[in-house]
Formats: structure tokens, sequence, C-alpha cells
């Protein structure tokens, strides 16, 4: 069945606020439902890392507003996609799937430190590699940690999973006539500077020639179209087709 897919090793990257709004931390059942989908895709054989967010429960940047040192509160941050990634582990492995969490803070009574090399043998073994604890510095968000993850780990896509089913020129959930784009070069993302993610993480992707696929998590078997081929969300790359 691998032979059948369009990408054989992934780069994942869930946002906090994917696992429960902020206030309300972690909602089980859409913990299990993403568990769910992950599985989907793993079963296809595919090779998957992930990077997920610690906004449903801390943001180191708000923090940062109401008066916290921004490198302290970006460490809270941190240890908010700890949990959160020991919360889908959990997930991850009633539904029968093999899962190391790895991070970029050394913490090994909770999971292993992050080490390219070991995450890459974790991958060809089959086991979902979860990578916690950003990149491990204040100041960078984990957009960029997921950039920097997918390129060390050579990816051959990040998959940027949000509410919405691409990138858009405006709000679709207020503006109707907002704008989808199905492919849009990196170069354009970041001059109109839209808020798919911010400008280090897609200054990474272009430099390094990494694919982003941004697309609605919450649409059912939407992971598994995309490695089958389907053209499902916006595409991010070198180039523009819509200027072509």
């Amino acid at each position: 069945m691998v032979a059948e897919l369009k990408y054989r090793r992934i780069l994942l990257k869930l946002s906090g606020e994917a696992l429960g709004a902020q206030g309300n931390s972690i909602d089980a059942e859409t913990v299990r439902r993403i568990a769910s989908e992950v599985k989907r895709v793993h079963n296809l054989g595919v090779e998957i890392a992930m990077v997920v967010g610690g906004g449903n429960m801390w943001r180191g940047a708000y923090a940062a507003a109401t008066g916290i040192d921004r490198a302290t509160a970006d460490y809270v941050g941190m240890l908010a996609t700890v949990m959160n990634s020991l919360v889908l582990q959990d997930a991850m492995e009633k539904l029968g799937m093999v899962t190391r969490v790895q991070t970029a803070i050394e913490m090994p009574p909770v999971a292993e430190p992050f080490i390219r090399r070991r995450a890459e043998r974790h991958l060809e073994k089959g086991r979902v590699v979860i990578l916690a604890a950003g990149s491990g510095n204040p100041f960078f968000t984990t957009d960029t940690a997921a950039a920097l993850r997918a390129v060390e780990l050579n990816a051959q896509v990040l998959l940027k999973a949000t509410k919405v089913d691409g990138i858009y020129d405006d709000d679709p959930v207020h503006n109707p006539y907002a704008h989808k784009f199905e492919e849009l070069s990196y170069m354009r993302a970041l001059n109109m500077g839209l808020k798919v993610m911010d400008s280090t993480a897609l200054s990474l992707c272009k430099d390094n020639k990494m694919p982003i696929i941004v697309f609605n998590m919450q649409q059912e078997g939407a992971l598994e179209a995309i490695m089958r081929g389907a053209k499902c969300g916006t595409l991010v790359s070198e180039v523009d087709k819509e200027l072509a």
C-alpha cells in the first residue's frame, strides 16, 4: 500500500487549540478523534513525526504582555506542549500505535531527549514520534520548531492542521467573500503577511524547499486523502500557480 502514497514521511503540526479551547485545556474526545485520524495514516505505512503547540493552556506572547518576562513565559509554554504531547501519546497508544515523545528540554523521567538520529530510527521502525518543548529556545514559536524538525528529519512535507480548509486572504469565519488559495508561493505568503505561519517558519521552509500543506484536521479523512495525493487545503511551495 505504501507504493500508492504521495508522502511516506510527514511532519504533522497541531496547534494546542486543536486539543481544546484555551481555558478548557484538553477535550478527551477531540484527542481521541485526532489519534484515530493519525492511526488511519499510520496503518498505511506512513512515517509520522508530530509537533504540538500549547496554546490551549498557555501562550508565551500573551503572558509576556501581562508583564511576565518573555523568556520565562516561553519556557512555561514549552512545558504546556509537553503536557499535550503526553496526552496525545496516551490516546495513540490506546489505539495500538507505538509512540515516542522526545523533548527539546531534557526531562528523562517523562520522555527521551530529542536526538535527530534516534528520532529517525524510531520513524524507520514505524513508531510515531511526538516532538515536544518546541525548539527548546524562547522567542521561537512551535511553528518554527515544526519547520526545523521537518527539515532535520527529512520529512517530505510539513502538514499544518487548522480549523479551516486552507489559507484565505481574510478570515473566512467573518468574511464569506474571503478568497481561498489553492497553491501559494513562500514569497507571496511572506509578502502578504498571511497568518498561516510566522515569518521565521515560512523562511526556514522556503530556504530548505520544504512544502507546506495547510488543511482542516476536523474534516474526517482529510489527512489520509492528502497522503493519497488528493488536493486538500492549500499547498505552499516554490511555485505560485495562481500567478503562473
